[in-house]
């Protein structure tokens, strides 16, 4: 009996926020949005929510940094129908390039752009997660990403 309980306790799903991508090409111009999506874990989330997205030039200057990180979660944007495409993604990957999306969206600099994400990458998933928190949570937000900008930028490596 107690086996049993222990085996199904063990085989249930974990509860995890739910995430998704979402590509378009808009003229020649790619966009890439990621969205939480209501789930179980997020009960105050009753519709898909923008975390953040990035488009233009400064997709264009990570492009590859980012599509390597989308092939590793599941997700091709080479194979992507002219309509666009939806794609759930694991909460690990979304953290990581929400964040990145947030924090590259406002940037001019490349050198700074380059140091930026690489200091994303070397991050733990938890100090991940707190930065993209602090990011969408706080009343104001700019102020949160520009302290990440400075922290990954002043660092040598």
């Amino acid at each position: 009996m107690q086996t049993r309980r222990k085996a199904e306790y063990m085989a249930r799903q974990t509860i995890q926020p739910s995430y998704e991508v979402r590509a378009r090409r808009v003229g020649n111009e790619l966009q890439v949005e990621i969205w939480q999506l209501p789930s179980p874990a997020s009960p105050h989330v009753t519709v898909p929510v923008r975390v953040a997205g990035l488009a233009g030039r400064n997709l264009e200057i990570n492009q590859i940094r980012i599509l390597k990180r989308l092939r590793d979660a599941g997700i091709r944007l080479d194979v992507m129908p002219v309509e666009g495409m939806r794609a759930p993604i694991d909460e690990a990957a979304a953290l990581r390039i929400a964040l990145m999306f947030r924090v590259l969206a406002p940037m001019r600099s490349r050198a700074a752009m380059v140091q930026v994400a690489e200091g994303i990458e070397d991050m733990a998933r938890e100090e991940a997660a707190y930065w993209l928190g602090m990011a969408v949570h706080r009343k104001n937000p700019r102020r949160v990403l520009t302290a990440l900008r400075v922290l990954l930028t002043t660092t040598q490596r």
